[in-house]
């Protein structure tokens, strides 16, 4: 066997799982067809509180932050604005950082864990059996080989060919045709950060790289041509000036491109032994900002399960709670950002009418502005609980303050960590995977939480006979 775990693609997704996989001691192939080299070509542009919140738990989120612009105001329909400042995460505020930026980062991560990658590798067959997956790939100068691994996770994008070796479909359909990209310089400054509006049939959004170039994706519904349609600057600026008023004097594009924007989802995460993560397993609009950091979240979810299922911590079926609980989040991710674009694009007069009546409600609504604000930044989704189970267990637990420290500081390193009022003894039994500290206050509940920072058990009141029945179901043998 050639690894315990195949991770095929190496964008966000990938590296974040392949990265977490290694550091925790799983060795790791990750298989990418293109060859070495972070793309500067890419199109997410945002990092939201909860993908920072388990960049923090790896490091990772300080220098991310030093290197992006943090925005803590959202402008959606022209009228409504969304104050992040009040969001209750370390993170109150979203992050504008190209998505090369936190390729880097990661890339650096799972270089120094260890992770063996395999660049100009292209997959091209898969099959499984009872003890394991066998990976066909064709590797520099076309050379054929066999790759054997005891699982394999397909995070190689929307074309995804582990979803197709594995016959999953993809249903769902083109929302948007015709958006154009370019990255361009400015003559003239935006006067904020993101800059986005609609107008009529015409869209547009600037945000910057931070190299003195700014990405531009503009779509105008009125030229609906296929994405081959020759592409120049003249077409960009009279979008951007339909859309904002203006083109700010763009020139010195040094890419442009067509593309088209797809809602899909496919039916299931997991075939056996093969998983699917990212925009493999889920495609949406760019509205909101939520592709790559739904896919971060799912290799959060994913990684550190299969590290104790590999590592003999946890019984295989924990495998199966990624489905449940990631498909349901992929699923709503679809409908919010779905749902953005065409509010943004109304043009029908009863359209327009429910735009107005929803700004009025969010606008106006407390409880209404925080649901849509959790879900757009990822700190409201929680996973479904066990009948019984603690009101907490499920829930995302937020960066509170330990006596030892910061909790997101206790998760480095992939471990689950139990939060109790009280010193507590663990005997060392699950030392290599458990960390033990106290509230910093004077709170009475015991919480384990999980790798990924969601609540696995908690108890208002527990002894250690409890405390340890409930570490040794949840952190393993």
């Amino acid at each position: 066997m050639n690894s315990p775990v195949i991770v095929v693609g190496s964008g966000p997704t990938g590296l974040l799982l392949a990265g977490d996989l290694a550091t925790a001691g799983v060795p790791v192939t990750l298989v990418e067809k293109r060859p070495h080299g972070i793309s500067n070509l890419s199109r997410a542009f945002v990092l939201h509180a909860r993908t920072l919140e388990q960049l923090d738990a790896r490091g990772l989120a300080d220098g991310l932050e030093a290197a992006g612009q943090p925005l803590d105001r959202l402008r959606l329909f022209g009228r409504l604005t969304i104050d992040l400042t009040g969001l209750p995460s370390r993170f109150n505020h979203l992050l504008v950082l190209p998505q090369y930026e936190v390729e880097k980062a990661l890339e650096r991560r799972a270089v120094e864990a260890g992770v063996d990658f395999r660049h100009d590798t292209e997959v091209t067959g898969l099959a499984q059996d009872a003890t394991g997956v066998t990976v066909e790939v064709r590797g520099p100068g076309g050379a054929a080989e066999s790759l054997r691994a005891g699982y394999v996770v397909g995070t190689d994008g929307m074309r995804s060919a582990v979803r197709e070796a594995i016959g999953l479909p993809f249903p769902g359909r083109s929302v948007i045709r015709s958006v154009v990209l370019a990255d361009v310089r400015l003559a003239e400054q935006p006067e904020t950060l993101l800059t986005v509006n609609t107008v009529g049939d015409a869209f547009a959004f600037l945000a910057p790289f931070g190299d003195g170039y700014h990405r531009v994706i503009a779509w105008n519904r009125a030229r609906n041509v296929a994405d081959s349609e020759p592409l120049d600057l003249d077409e960009i600026k009279e979008v951007t000036r339909l859309a904002l008023g203006r083109d700010f004097g763009m020139y010195d594009a040094r890419w442009m491109s067509r593309f088209h924007s797809d809602e899909r989802q496919a039916p299931a995460y997991r075939v056996g032994r093969v998983f699917l993560a990212g925009d493999a397993a889920h495609v949406h609009t760019p509205a909101g900002g939520q592709g790559m950091n739904t896919g971060l979240q799912d290799a959060a979810n994913l990684s550190w399960k299969l590290a104790a299922v590999v590592q003999g911590h946890a019984a295989p079926d924990l495998l199966d709670s990624y489905q449940s609980e990631r498909h349901p989040v992929g699923r709503a991710v679809l409908r919010s950002s779905g749902g953005i674009v065409r509010l943004a694009m109304a043009k029908r007069p009863w359209e327009l009418a429910l735009r107005a009546a929803l700004t009025t409600v969010l606008d106006r609504v407390p409880a209404a502005r925080r649901k849509a604000v959790g879900q757009i930044t990822g700190i409201g989704y929680a996973y479904t609980a066990p009948r019984g189970s603690h009101r907490l267990t499920g829930t995302r637990v937020p960066d509170v303050a330990l006596a030892g420290g910061r909790l997101y500081e206790s998760l480095r390193g992939g471990r689950f960590v139990l939060v109790a009022p009280d010193a507590y003894d663990d005997r060392g039994a699950h030392k290599d995977r458990l960390t033990v500290d106290r509230w910093a206050s004077d709170r009475r509940t015991t919480v384990l939480v999980r790798p990924d920072g969601y609540v696995a058990w908690a108890a208002d009141s527990a002894d250690a006979r409890e405390i340890e029945a409930a570490v040794a179901a949840h952190v393993g043998r």
